[in-house]
């Protein structure tokens, strides 16, 4: 990713956070039991947009980008 790129989904990143922490009614109910997530919700909401704005609408092609910068 170029440095833009970085500073639009730290920036992206953080509104959804502070979003998601204000309306916690619109996250989906999570057990209480089983297997705890690793990657929050803001996070994959932000990759999601990141993606979509790349304009990337293949994830195959998305995670090979991914693995292919430096």
């Amino acid at each position: 990713m170029d440095t833009g790129l970085e500073a639009l989904a730290t920036a992206l990143y953080v509104t959804v956070d502070d979003l998601l922490k204000d309306h916690p009614e619109v996250l989906p109910p999570r057990p209480r039991i089983g297997i705890t997530s690793v990657t929050s919700d803001a996070e994959i909401i932000t990759l999601a947009v990141v993606q979509a704005l790349q304009g990337y609408t293949n994830e195959t092609r998305w995670i090979q980008r991914l693995h292919t910068d430096p």
